[in-house]
C-alpha cells in the first residue's frame, strides 16, 4: 500500500481530516511529568493511543526529539504507532533539503530508521535534493511551498521572472509537485491554514496531490476556510494541529482532555466539507 492509499484509507475510516502533531515539549507537559526529558515517549504515546482512531495522520517534528537527546524515544514512540495504530500514517516532520549522498542519507533516517510513511522536505535545492527520498517505493514526501510563517513571503510570494507566466515561487513549486517531479505520485505539499485563498490557489494548481495544512488551532488558521479551500473528493487534505491538542490539559487527564479537543476539531473539520 502507497502512502496515499493509506492516508486515503485512514481518512474514511476515521472520517477524520485531522492530523496531530507530536511537538513535545516537558516545560509544557502535565504537573506530574513537567520538565521530565525522560517522559517524552510516555507523553507522547498517551496522545497517540487517546487519539488514533480519529485521525487520519500523525506528525513528529524530528527536533523537539533530537533537541532532548530523545531520539531513541522517537524510535520507541515509531515502533508504538507500528504496533498500536498499524492503519494510520505517520509524517515525520524533518523539513530536509540537501542534496546526493547527504539526503539519501536523511531518506535513510526517514524511512529506514524511524519507518516514517512520509517526510517533509524543503525543495529549494531542487529536485535532485527531492529524488533519494521518492526511490524508497511506497514512502511519500510533503514539499513546503506556502508556509504560515510571516517570513515565507520573503521567497516564496516573489515571481519568476524567467518562467511563463511570471509565477510566485509558491506556484511553480505547485506545478512542480503536481506536474514532473511526481514521477510516482509520491509528493504532497504544504501549506499553511493562515493563507486559505492560497490554499485554494494551491489547491488549483495541484488538484490531485496531498496537502499537508499546519496552522489550524493554536496558530489561528481558519479551519472552514481551509477546508473549503483545499479539500477535494479525490484528494485528501491532512489539517494539522499540535500545541491545541496535546497541551489542552496540564493535569493527570491531559490525554482524555486531547481526545476531547481531537474529536471537536475533527467534526469541525467535516462539517465544513463543501
Amino acid at each position: 500500500m502507497t502512502f496515499l492509499d493509506k492516508l486515503r484509507a485512514a481518512e474514511r475510516r476515521n472520517g477524520s481530516l485531522l492530523c496531530v502533531g507530536l511537538d513535545p515539549e516537558p516545560t509544557k507537559f502535565p504537573a506530574h511529568m513537567k520538565g521530565d526529558a525522560r517522559r517524552i515517549y510516555d507523553f507522547c504515546a498517551a496522545i497517540v493511543d487517546a487519539t488514533a482512531d480519529l485521525v487520519i495522520a500523525f506528525k513528529p517534528q524530528i527536533a523537539y526529539f533530537a533537541a532532548h537527546r530523545a531520539e531513541d524515544q522517537l524510535e520507541k514512540l515509531m515502533e508504538h504507532l507500528r504496533r498500536n495504530a498499524p492503519d494510520v500514517p505517520v509524517i515525520l516532520d524533518a523539513k530536509r533539503g540537501d542534496i546526493g549522498s547527504t539526503a539519501e542519507q536523511y531518506a535513510r533516517e526517514a524511512f529506514e530508521r524511524y519507518g516514517a510513511d512520509a517526510v517533509t522536505l524543503s525543495p529549494f535545492m531542487g529536485f535532485d535534493s527531492v529524488a533519494p527520498y521518492l526511490r524508497h517505493e511506497g514512502k511519500g514526501a510533503f514539499l513546503l511551498c506556502r508556509t504560515s510563517n510571516p517570513g515565507g513571503d520573503d521567497l516564496q510570494a516573489q515571481r519568476l521572472a524567467d518562467v511563463d507566466g511570471q509565477p510566485f515561487l509558491y506556484e511553480h513549486v505547485a506545478r512542480l509537485a503536481q506536474g514532473p517531479w511526481n514521477l510516482n505520485g509520491q509528493l504532497g505539499l504544504v501549506v499553511g491554514a493562515t493563507y486559505p485563498a492560497e490554499i485554494e490557489r494551491v489547491r488549483a494548481l495541484a488538484p490531485t496531490v496531498p496537502l499537508l495544512i499546519p496552522g489550524v488551532g493554536a496558530q489561528g488558521g481558519d479551519a472552514v476556510a481551509t477546508v473549503r479551500a483545499g479539500w477535494r473528493a479525490d484528494a485528501p487534505i491532512v489539517v494539522n494541529s499540535s500545541r491545541a491538542i496535546c497541551y489542552a490539559s496540564d493535569g493527570e487527564d491531559f490525554a482524555a482532555v486531547a481526545r476531547n479537543e481531537a474529536i471537536r476539531t475533527r467534526d469541525g473539520l467535516e462539517q465544513a466539507k463543501p
